[in-house]
């Protein structure tokens, strides 16, 4: 089992450069999701960050059938395509049902399974199929050594590309937490391990109709994350989050993250610092 996984012109693993995926939840007006891709391109290129701008064309599992959805598959990808060519960097999306996997894999860089979907089998055979290379987020219900199922399922696929992600586990209704035992697990398992901060900071229907969240808590999510050895981040933001389509209560400013992103480089740079010395002191 690869302990990298290569996005385009990307390697995403521990001895690679820490990864970001981020953008707005959904797919938002071209001059919002233009702002956000360029902002984060050039934050990333200043802190030697790997970056893939991620939006969703399509939200199906919103609380209230009300909720914006997003411009749909079609619109979507022209979308991300015009981002990925505009902007110059590599994008991803999730997809929700398997005939959705080719279409989508013909636009974006990486695939990405949603975690309450993480085990449908037709969903990843079809993801795995199309030669892409593949993150899938564990399920909230889910033990991490479980993941070990959707790892087996997506090589038999045929993908040799793959990422999970960890994004929180149920603790009785209305929150998740973050298991970091588990997250250590979950590395231990091969393929590099994303930590999506803004959904583990979710307060799953709490909210009125809306799921609500602690945003305020991602940024301490986020270090410890990279503290314990992730290989990528996975944030969402929004240059105001209090207009976001989707996610409102967990989506970082987007003023907010070269600080954010800042202090998690310095924190990368420390462990790796302190795994030499301890390897250099092994070897003597």
């Amino acid at each position: 089992m690869s302990h990298t996984c290569t996005i385009g012109s990307i390697s995403v693993g521990t001895a690679a450069p820490l990864a970001l995926i981020a953008g707005p939840c959904v797919l938002e007006d071209g001059d919002t999701n233009q702002l956000v891709a360029a902002t984060l391109r050039n934050t990333c290129a200043d802190l030697g960050l790997s970056y893939i701008f991620k939006a969703s064309f399509d939200k199906a599992n919103r609380s209230s059938i009300h909720s914006a959805r997003g411009p749909g598959l079609d619109a979507g990808l022209a979308e991300l395509k015009r981002i990925k060519d505009e902007v110059g960097v590599p994008v991803t999306t999730d997809v929700h049902e398997p005939s959705q996997a080719a279409q989508a894999a013909e636009i974006v860089d990486l695939l990405q399974v949603p975690a309450f979907l993480c085990r449908q089998t037709d969903l990843l055979k079809a993801c795995a199929e199309t030669g892409r290379p593949v993150n899938v987020k564990k399920g909230q219900f889910m033990a991490p050594a479980e993941m070990r199922h959707v790892v087996t399922k997506l090589g038999e696929g045929g993908c040799t590309q793959i990422m999970l992600t960890e994004r929180g586990t149920f603790f009785g209704y209305h929150r998740l937490v973050t298991d970091f035992i588990g997250l250590g697990d979950l590395m231990e398992l091969g393929p590099p391990v994303c930590f999506d901060v803004t959904h583990s900071t979710q307060l799953p229907g709490g909210g009125d109709g809306v799921t609500a969240g602690r945003a305020d808590r991602g940024p301490l999510l986020a270090r410890a994350a990279v503290a314990a050895g992730v290989a990528a981040i996975f944030m969402e933001c929004h240059p105001n989050p209090s207009q976001a389509k989707s996610d409102a209560s967990t989506v970082q400013p987007l003023a907010a993250m070269p600080e954010i992103l800042a202090s998690l480089v310095a924190i990368r740079a420390a462990t790796d610092r302190a795994q030499s010395l301890s390897a250099a002191g092994a070897a003597d």
